[in-house]
Order: C-alpha cells, then sequence, then structure tokens
C-alpha cells in the first residue's frame, strides 16, 4: 500500500462538498489523515469566491489512472462540468499531489503536482499534516518547504486561513488556530 496524498478544494457550497469529498475518500479508501480546512482567495481568478483547501492522505494500491479517474468521478458527480475554465468556481476540486514516490508522467498525471511547493492553499496544509514526508522530487520535507517558502516571502502574497470545520463529529481545524 502507497501513502497517496491529495488535496481538496471548493468555492461553491463549500462546507457540503468537502463534507461529501471526505465522505466519499473514506469510504472508498478508508481512514484518512487530513490537514486543518483553511480559507483562500482564489489563486489565478480574475473573479471568485474564496476557497475551502485542505489536504488528505490515505494508503492505497490503486494505480495513478484508477485514483485519477476516481477523483473525476466524484467531482462531476458533485456538479463539477467537464471541460470548465481552468480559473473558474468549483463545487470541488480533487488533484492527486503524489502518489509514494512516483515521479514524471503517470497515467497522464504528473507527479508530483507542480503546485506542491507553489501555492500557500497546498504547502501549509502539506507542512502541518505530513510534516516530515519528502517531496518526491526535491527531497526536502513538507515542514522545511513550507519554511523557505515563507522566508522568502511568498507567504504574505497567498494569505490563508484556518476556518472552523468539524467532519463526523470531529473538529478538523478551528477559527484563528494556525499550526
Amino acid at each position: 500500500m502507497t501513502l497517496v496524498l491529495v488535496s481538496i478544494g471548493s468555492n461553491i457550497e463549500r462546507d457540503h462538498h468537502v463534507r461529501v469529498c471526505l465522505d466519499a475518500l473514506e469510504a472508498t479508501f478508508g481512514e484518512l489523515t487530513l490537514s486543518s480546512v483553511y480559507e483562500s482567495e482564489p489563486v489565478g481568478f480574475v473573479d471568485g469566491r474564496n476557497f475551502y483547501n485542505l489536504v488528505a492522505g490515505f494508503h492505497s494500491d490503486w494505480s495513478v489512472g484508477e485514483l485519477q479517474a476516481w477523483c473525476k468521478q466524484v467531482e462531476f458527480a458533485n456538479g463539477r462540468l467537464e471541460g470548465s475554465p481552468k480559473f473558474s468556481p468549483r463545487t470541488l476540486d480533487i488533484d492527486i499531489l503524489t502518489v509514494g514516490e512516483l515521479t514524471g508522467e503517470i497515467d497522464g498525471v504528473l507527479l508530483p503536482r507542480e503546485e506542491v511547493d507553489r501555492n500557500a492553499f497546498v504547502l501549509l496544509p502539506l507542512a502541518e499534516a505530513f510534516a516530515e514526508q519528502r517531496h518526491p522530487v526535491r527531497g526536502v520535507d513538507y515542514a522545511s518547504l513550507w519554511q523557505s517558502f515563507v522566508e522568502h516571502g511568498h507567504a504574505e502574497s497567498q494569505p490563508l486561513w484556518p476556518v472552523e470545520f468539524s467532519w463526523r463529529c470531529r473538529r478538523i481545524s478551528r477559527t484563528g488556530v494556525a499550526p
């Protein structure tokens, strides 16, 4: 079984769609490790509602192609429109970040996902929940990548903040409590 890390985002009915995604992940893959849920302004959008973002980890023996097909099926089942513009509002966005130590293009998916160390809404949740895991290409743990991101001033231009969020009677995050 391999550790799979995915990012989850929503800016339409955010609470509902994040919970539906977590339910589907748990029902399919079992126990999840979750970061806090963060709110952030949309990156790359000219206009749009703020997003909720988090990272989830689980173990799977599925191929990258099977994982990608599952993610897309869940997105479409929750109102994501096929062929919608990249920088448009979305009910649910599930992106595969890493699958173990795999690198390169596998089954049409580039691993690790390029935004892992470029976007605060991905890197901070990774640093929080998977601090000691190492980026498969850079070989640096996510806590150190986040620290470097902050030290170079990138975090200031991509503000995000934890939000109050519970799932299945479990508090995932709370307002104003950052790691």
